[in-house]
């Protein structure tokens, strides 16, 4: 497991540098620049990241395409995005129609946009859902997958680069008033980004949900050797959610409204079951591709 270790400690380290590092940038660009803390904070995160990926991937040997997961022709790797897009977008707007037919999502929202309006959400949805999809894919299902995979087999690789996947999506957004930040605030802001795994009980479905979507995901980059796939897919149901989550808001009066998580009001036990079984069709679509 020291492949995993490594990328553990990467995060770790991002939320380290978030501690110590935030309140000295504070000091030196609140006077001249009105960032909010946070936003800070999160900036310093990033690039610890960023520097720290760059350190591991060449340490244990990713810092080539095929372990990034881009081990094929553009054309070819522009060609499954795309199909993964399109059956991302096709999959999550089934799930939607099904809460939608079961009274569990409150359309009222929508009805004050007009063409233009929708087009913009629409538009910049889908630049969102492609930016994240290349990042998450590029560093789980290319970089730390390829990693542990060729140090504890295929089913390590798939079920730990899932665990990660679903436990990043709780990192919450913790603000701090600029009048009431204090040497300590990089630590309280560490804290109250971490915040929800204090009350592990109240994320479960959503974390079981987005864990079988990280698995399926997982399975789809060994099934193909490349993230394209994963990038189309993901981009789609991220895509989708966004917009949906533009437009509605879930009905917590319907008696079935356990189906949808507290957390975001989406993710939960309906999709959950809508993933497990979307997983074995994707799984034999593309088992016959490869």
């Amino acid at each position: 497991m020291r492949a995993f270790a490594w990328f553990f400690g990467l995060i770790l380290a991002g939320l380290a540098a978030i501690a110590v590092f935030t309140y000295p940038a504070w000091l030196l660009l609140h006077p001249h620049f009105a960032f909010p803390f946070h936003r800070i904070g999160e900036r310093i995160g990033m690039l610890a990241l960023l520097v720290g990926f760059l350190l591991v991937a060449r340490r244990l040997g990713l810092n080539d395409r095929g372990s990034l997961g881009y081990g094929i022709s553009r054309q070819a790797f522009i060609r499954e995005m795309a199909i993964g897009l399109g059956l991302g977008v096709a999959t999550m707007l089934a799930v939607v129609a099904i809460m939608t037919a079961l009274g569990l999502l409150d359309w009222t929202a929508a009805r004050g946009l007009n063409a233009t309006a929708l087009a913009k959400v629409v538009s910049l949805r889908l630049v969102s859902g492609l930016a994240v999809a290349f990042i998450e894919e590029t560093f789980l299902r290319g970089a730390m997958l390829t990693a542990i995979e060729r140090e504890s087999g295929v089913t390590a690789a798939v079920l730990l680069t899932a665990v990660v996947y679903s436990a990043s999506h709780f990192f919450a957004s913790f603000h701090i008033p600029p009048e009431q930040v204090s040497a300590w605030s990089g630590l309280d802001l560490v804290a109250g980004t971490l915040h929800s795994f204090a009350h592990p009980l109240e994320l479960a479905d959503a974390f079981l949900c987005l864990l079988a979507v990280g698995i399926v995901l997982g399975i789809i980059r060994a099934a193909t050797g490349n993230i394209a796939a994963c990038i189309g897919l993901h981009a789609g149901w991220v895509w989708v959610m966004l917009v949906v989550h533009e437009l509605e808001q879930p009905l917590r009066t319907s008696p079935l409204s356990f189906l949808l998580s507290r957390f975001d009001g989406f993710v939960g036990w309906l999709v959950l079951a809508w993933v497990i079984l979307l997983g074995f069709a994707l799984r034999r679509f593309y088992a016959r591709r490869a």
